[in-house]
C-alpha cells in the first residue's frame, strides 16, 4: 500500500476493531503479486488473517475499479451453489486509506497460472480441474439473480451491444498511440454483433484460471475471485473469455494459455469438448456466432490492457510490470483477427 506508515496502520486497526466483529489489531499488510487492478494485501492481525482489497490510487475511468460491486456481488452469493470468499466489511470513506476498500477472509488454497497445468502431476487431475471450472461457470450462470438480490446489479438484454459500445469508448479513452489491428478488429465486431437472444444471467467478467482457487492438491474449488467486471449479461460472455484464455501462447503476459499444446496428452478437454461439456450442463443444444463471442472476448481483454497501460504512463498502475504490459494490445487484436480470417475462409 503506498505512503503505509505505523501511524496509518494504526487508524486502519482501530477502524477495523470498531466495524469488524472479533478484529483485534496491531496488524499489518502484505501485497499480493500479480493482478493489474485493485491492489490486493493479506492482513496479519492478531485475531488472524484477512485480505483487503482496494481502489488504486490517481484518476480512474468512469465505472472502473468498483470494488462496492464486488463487495455486493459475493456478499449476495454467501450460501450459494458459487464458492467465494466470506466478506466482512465494506469501507466507503476514503479518508480511511485514501481510497474505497473492502475486507474478505483469507483463503488458503492454490491457485494456478499455467493453462496446461504443469504443476499437477496426473493426467486425471488436470481434466478434474478443468470439470471443475466448468460446474462453477455452471452454478454462476445459473444463480436466481432475483433471489440472491442482484436484479439491479445490471441492465438486463443486449449485453454485447452495450458492452461493445462501452469498451470502444474505454478503449479511446485510453489509447497511447493508434493501432490499426484495434481500430479494425472494433469495426468487425461491430458489423457482425449477434441479435439479442435474451439470456440474461449473473457474469463473472474476468473468468480464468488465474482468478479461481482450489483445495491444496484437489480438484474442488474454494473460491472464485476478482469480481470487480462482474455484472448482469450474457453466459455467452464468460464461457468465450476462458476459451480466449485457453487459445493464448505460453508467455504472452502473466499467464500461459494452451496454444500450440496436445491438450490431449495433458488430460485436459479441447475447446469443442469443454464447449459441449458446458451447453449439456446449461441444456444448449449449441452455441451459434461463436467466433464472434471470441473476437469480442479478445477486443475486450486488449481494451482492459489498454487501461492498464494508460494508467502506467501516469504513475498509478498497481502492478510494477503495468509499463510492459501496454505490449500486448496489438498481439491480442492480431489473434482475433485470426479467428475472423479463418472464419472467412
Amino acid at each position: 500500500m503506498p505512503s503505509v506508515t505505523p501511524d496509518y496502520l494504526e487508524a486502519l486497526s482501530t477502524y477495523l476493531e470498531n466495524n469488524i466483529a472479533g478484529f483485534k489489531g496491531p496488524l499489518s499488510l502484505e501485497k499480493f503479486s500479480g493482478g493489474q487492478s485493485n491492489p490486493t494485501f493479506k492482513v496479519n492481525a492478531q485475531s488472524g488473517t484477512y485480505v483487503l482489497r482496494r481502489q488504486p490510487e490517481g484518476k480512474l475511468l468512469k465505472s472502473a475499479h468498483a470494488v462496492d460491486r464486488e463487495f455486493k456481488v459475493i456478499n449476495a452469493l454467501q450460501g450459494s451453489d458459487v464458492p467465494v470468499p466470506k466478506v466482512f466489511h465494506l469501507c466507503e470513506d476514503v479518508n480511511i486509506i485514501g481510497s474505497m476498500f473492502y475486507i474478505m477472509e483469507f483463503c488458503d488454497g492454490s491457485i494456478y497460472w499455467n493453462a496446461s497445468l504443469a504443476e499437477v502431476d496426473t493426467n486425471q487431475q488436470r481434466t478434474a480441474l478443468y470439470d471443475s471450472m466448468n460446474k462453477a461457470l455452471v452454478a454462476l450462470h445459473s444463480v436466481n439473480i432475483a433471489e440472491v438480490g442482484l436484479s439491479d446489479y445490471g441492465k438486463a438484454g443486449n449485453y454485447f451491444k452495450r458492452q461493445l459500445e462501452r469498451w470502444l469508448v474505454q478503449y479511446k479513452a485510453s489509447e497511447l498511440v493508434p493501432i490499426p489491428a484495434m481500430d479494425k478488429l472494433g469495426q468487425w465486431l461491430q458489423a457482425h454483433l449477434p441479435e439479442d437472444d435474451g439470456k440474461v444471467c449473473l457474469v463473472h467478467g474476468d473468468y480464468r484460471l488465474d482468478n479461481i482457487m482450489f483445495a491444496k492438491g484437489q480438484a474442488n474449488i474454494i473460491a472464485i475471485l476478482d469480481w470487480e467486471l462482474s455484472t448482469l449479461g450474457h453466459p455467452f460472455a464468460d464461457l468465450a473469455y476462458q476459451c480466449m484464455g485457453m487459445r493464448m501462447p505460453q508467455g504472452l503476459g502473466s499467464i500461459d494459455g494452451l496454444k500450440g499444446i496436445d491438450r490431449s496428452s495433458l488430460g485436459i478437454p479441447s475447446e469443442d469438448e469443454y464447449v459441449a461439456q458446458y451447453c449439456q450442463r446449461m441444456n444448449i443444444d449449441k452455441i451459434s456466432n461463436w467466433a464472434f463471442y471470441l473476437c469480442f472476448s479478445f477486443f475486450r481483454l486488449a481494451a482492459i490492457v489498454q487501461g492498464v497501460a494508460k494508467r502506467a504512463s501516469q504513475g498509478n498502475a498497481s502492478n510494477t510490470n503495468a509499463n510492459q504490459i501496454g505490449a500486448f494490445v496489438e498481439p491480442l487484436a492480431n489473434m482475433a483477427l485470426e479467428i475472423i480470417s479463418t472464419e472467412d475462409q
